[in-house]
């Protein structure tokens, strides 16, 4: 005993000893490897040695085993290896996965997905992959068999394309069904399904059969959220015939993915039906801008500027963006598109890329920086790809449209060389396909894990196991859905299907009506239209500026919400066709203020909206990527304000766009630079009064002399 006790005081005297065995320890390669064979990747690794250092330095009394090994490392007679077990028993404690890591392992193998699909693989199916740019004809074709079938799918990135080919094919006479994540329509009055249904990708059944099925935009299997959706349909869907529409960049990839279910590609290319030029002139100025012209930003306070810079000239705009209503959309389409409307000029998000049938002549790109999230989930400003960059610039001058050809331009002058360098590339080849555990395989996983979290998915990513030719999709939304819910009493598999929602996690408001309808669904109680009602406040008027514009849109994906619950738990989400005819009545009042938005613009505090006009605007070298740097682009106010002036409100405006500055911060730091002038201002007169009060008490003193 006093042996121990000596061998304690020993080594708590000396804690940086003992911090120096612990740092040994973590730095030798045989530790971390032993770790890793036993589950403990370099991430993991790091942290639970974290907590194993935390936990030695700071704990009263360790185990005596514990006790003894570390002082006899302190005092020579151990060696640092002795310390892994020790390691290992705290590990499994922060991590219990630890202990049953080959069952986790077998679960989280995601190396052969092609056999998630057995229905599928019991059929020998037909590929024919339809390439070619946009504008070919390729979807055309497609759909052309698709109608002839006698059974078929349509599977679309966009509910405005399930919508279109939903019309296209009932005008055609083929009776076809509408399923989105929002909306079911069933031609059959009693319910009963029609032979064809169009629908949004991640909607489409892998276990009905079909003769035809058509997948398009195959080229988003690569996208690093939703490109699970694609390669689903492509392993599992049950069709005779399965028809792919996208960039000719996927053809050797689709080939290679379709080489390990045993089935061929048969290709079929396709030239664009008109072509388009790149100008050798930029716009330089809104006053520049002809009929047939669509602006394209990539922010929507620059559509807000744009859009009362070209009204302040007389001129009338459409304006379409990613979080409008469709309906919304398709009347500022119908507007821009009609040619007795007097509207001749759009200005645009990317979102015209893929949709919509609009009649533009020329495609001007304001900016050539876009937000995007990387592999990390991180968002990152950098320069449009060649594929953004065809996709846009392919609106121009389309076959079914007035102008049979299109052009293409910047508006910026030193954009310019740089869109043609983007231009001038080809697309990189798609070399990847995206995965997402299902709901059968995160059931299995937590039933190992009954402690863990659902936004502790991370540690299912961390562990599964993917073929060269897949990647696990970025899964941060459904992470941040999870933390918000956590603490809400929910079944698994009712959890899980919450975290699936698509919401705009960017809306406050949508946000809180998510943890507000996770919270009434805990308790037992049908969200009722009533409930509803009363949470966002119906009815709501006509917007009288852009700050009542965007709650709209917000209560109009709450809308959405519901909807999309509704049909995943029809008991609890009961008033479906109240909440969709109240959401046609809200689009009206949206459309209402999309067609005035210059005048809601102008309604808005006017300090922001005068740091719109002036728009400080990423610069993008000669290499195409983007530079740290903003530059002013504000021609004829030169001369007008100081450069001081234009570099603050180019901040401000970079600023509030990318959401690091809100407009109230924006304002009080106004009334502050104001203050702070006025003070400068008054201390200058003090001093100006004080210098000139003491030049006059000298002359006073001359004249006494």
């Amino acid at each position: 005993k006093a042996n121990f006790y000596m061998a304690s005081v020993c080594l708590f005297s000396d804690s940086d000893e003992l911090l120096k065995v612990l740092n040994r320890f973590y730095k030798k390669k045989e530790m971390q490897k032993m770790a890793a064979d036993h589950g403990l990747d370099a991430r993991l690794f790091h942290q639970a040695f974290i907590s194993f250092r935390k936990y030695v330095l700071e704990m009263t009394s360790l185990p005596a085993d514990l006790h003894i090994i570390l002082s006899d490392i302190c005092s020579g007679a151990g060696h640092v290896d002795d310390i892994y077990p020790y390691f290992m028993r705290h590990a499994k404690q922060i991590f219990p996965m630890l202990d049953c890591m080959e069952d986790l392992r077998k679960i989280s193998d995601l190396r052969v997905p092609a056999n998630w699909y057995p229905e599928a693989r019991a059929i020998q199916r037909k590929v024919i992959f339809h390439a070619g740019p946009t504008n070919s004809g390729k979807t055309y074709h497609a759909i052309q068999r698709y109608l002839a079938a006698k059974s078929g799918v349509y599977c679309g990135p966009l509910k405005l394309l399930a919508h279109e080919i939903f019309e296209k094919s009932n005008n055609a006479g083929v009776p076809c069904d509408l399923v989105t994540g929002e909306e079911r329509t069933f031609m059959d009055l009693d319910g009963r399904a029609a032979g064809h249904v169009a629908c949004t990708i991640e909607m489409c059944s892998v276990t009905t059969p079909y003769e035809v099925a058509v997948i398009d935009e195959i080229q988003m299997i690569r996208d690093l959220s939703r490109g699970w959706a694609w390669t689903r349909a492509l392993l599992g869907l049950c069709a005779e015939e399965i028809h792919v529409c996208g960039e000719p960049a996927a053809i050797d990839f689709i080939r290679e993915l379709m080489f390990t279910t045993g089935e061929e590609v048969e290709v079929n290319t396709y030239q664009r039906l008109t072509p388009f030029t790149i100008l050798d002139h930029a716009v330089e100025s809104l006053d520049n801008l002809r009929p047939g012209d669509c602006i394209v930003c990539f922010s929507k306070n620059d559509i807000y500027s744009i859009s009362r810079q070209i009204e302040a000239r007389g001129l009338e705009c459409a304006v379409i963006y990613g979080s409008l209503p469709p309906g919304t959309k398709l009347s500022q389409a119908k507007k821009f598109n009609d040619p007795d409307d007097p509207c001749k000029i759009l200005v645009a998000t990317d979102a015209i890329g893929m949709g919509l049938n609009l009649s533009i002549k020329r495609i001007i790109f304001n900016s050539l920086i876009k937000p995007n999230v990387n592999e990390k989930g991180e968002k990152q400003m950098e320069a449009i790809s060649t594929s953004q960059a065809l996709q846009i610039s392919g609106r121009a001058g389309r076959f079914s449209s007035k102008f049979k050809e299109g052009e293409v331009t910047t508006m910026h002058r030193d954009d310019l060389p740089v869109l043609k360098e983007i231009l001038s590339h080809s697309v990189d080849p798609i070399e990847t396909a995206g995965l997402h555990p299902t709901a059968e395989q995160i059931e299995m996983f937590a039933y190992h894990l009954p402690d863990a979290t659902l936004s502790n998915l991370d540690i299912f990513v961390s562990l599964s196991q993917v073929d060269g030719m897949y990647f696990v999709c970025n899964i941060d939304d459904f992470k941040f859905l999870a933390d918000m819910i956590q603490h809400i009493p929910l079944n698994l598999r009712s959890r899980y299907v919450f975290c699936t929602a698509p919401i705009n996690k960017k809306q406050p408001f949508v946000c809180t009506s998510f943890l507000k309808f996770a919270r009434q669904f805990s308790r037992d109680e049908p969200l009722t239209f009533d409930w509803v009602c009363r949470h966002v406040g119906w009815p709501l008027s006509a917007p009288k500026n852009i700050k009542d514009l965007v709650h709209l849109e917000a209560v109009h994906d709450v809308f959405d919400l519901y909807l999309w619950l509704s049909y995943r738990f029809m008991d609890m989400f009961p008033d479906t066709a109240l909440v969709r005819e109240t959401q046609r009545e809200l689009d009206d009042i949206i459309q209402q203020g999309v067609r005035n938005i210059t005048r809601l613009i102008r309604a808005t505090d006017p300090t922001i909206t005068d740091s719109l006009q002036t728009q400080g605007r990423p610069s993008v070298g000669n290499s195409g990527s983007a530079s740290s740097s903003y530059s002013t682009h504000s021609r004829g106010q030169r001369g007008q304000r100081g450069s001081g002036e234009m570099m603050d409100r180019s901040l401000a405006s970079r600023l509030v766009r990318d959401g690091l500055l809100t407009p109230d911060l924006l304002r009080q730091l106004q009334r502050e630079w104001s203050k702070d002038q006025k003070q400068e201002f008054s201390n200058q007169s003090a001093l100006d009064t004080e210098h000139h009060n003491n030049n006059n008490k000298g002359k006073r003193k001359k004249k006494k002399k």
